[in-house]
């Protein structure tokens, strides 16, 4: 079976009916696009094949070895299918109506820009385990120019330790500051998540101190929209 993003057709039904297709198309065109009359008849009697199975199994009840027989012969068919489109179909030598003729979708040429994010993301802080804390965030302000950029966000963040000879015995990152940030960009450590519950893990001697966060949605190309509101909690 193919996946959504593939250029088969996702049902047996569909994939009998497009490799019917192609036969015909074959005949008249296959010798000038380099698909012998050996080729064809090899994806002809594969097809064969496969409608005999599909028919045997609509005719009767389905048994395990029924299926498998489909699976196998639908597989040959395809794999045929798949060769020779790797091989022989592609632009030039097919022309755009040969492609259509085939059943195919024309390429894309055209490259779909990714707008900046525009989207507001939410977020705030829930106690797990010693040492660590879950940012949980959702988008409150969705973006109307570009979707796709509201299933990830950055999250940036800080520890608030005043004593500044403390933050030079702490081992591990170096995202202390010494007083609550006034904006965001004074965080100084970043992480990126598609998941709606990320856990950031602390060192142990952070446990007692304040971390501060803001979160900014980003798109796929590193891309980031505008900042959130701050908020903090207390590492457990």
């Amino acid at each position: 079976m193919s996946n959504n993003s593939d250029w088969l057709p996702g049902s047996r039904t569909e994939q009998l009916a497009m490799a019917k297709t192609w036969i015909k198309v074959f005949l008249s065109k296959g010798e000038s696009w380099g698909i012998t009359e050996s080729m064809q008849m090899d994806l002809n009697n594969k097809i064969i094949r496969a409608q005999e199975s599909l028919d045997a199994a609509i005719a009767s009840e389905r048994t395990v070895s029924m299926n498998q027989r489909i699976r196998t012969d639908f597989g040959e068919m395809t794999t045929a299918m798949r060769d020779i489109k790797r091989r022989h179909l592609f632009m030039p030598p097919l022309t755009e109506e040969d492609w259509v003729s085939l059943g195919l979708k024309l390429p894309d040429a055209v490259k779909t820009e990714i707008p900046v994010p525009t989207s507001v993301a939410s977020g705030k802080c829930l106690l797990t385990v010693a040492h660590h804390l879950t940012v949980e965030w959702e988008i409150i302000q969705a973006s109307v120019n570009d979707p796709r950029a509201d299933n990830k966000v950055r999250i940036y963040y800080s520890v608030v330790v005043a004593d500044t000879a403390e933050q030079s015995s702490m081992t591990g990152k170096q995202y202390y500051l010494t007083s609550a940030p006034h904006t965001p960009e004074q965080l100084k450590e970043e992480a990126s998540t598609r998941r709606k519950k990320h856990i950031v893990s602390f060192p142990y001697e952070d446990s007692g101190n304040t971390a501060w966060f803001c979160l900014r949605v980003e798109n796929d190309k590193g891309q980031v929209g505008p900042w959130g509101k701050m908020f903090s909690a207390v590492i457990p």
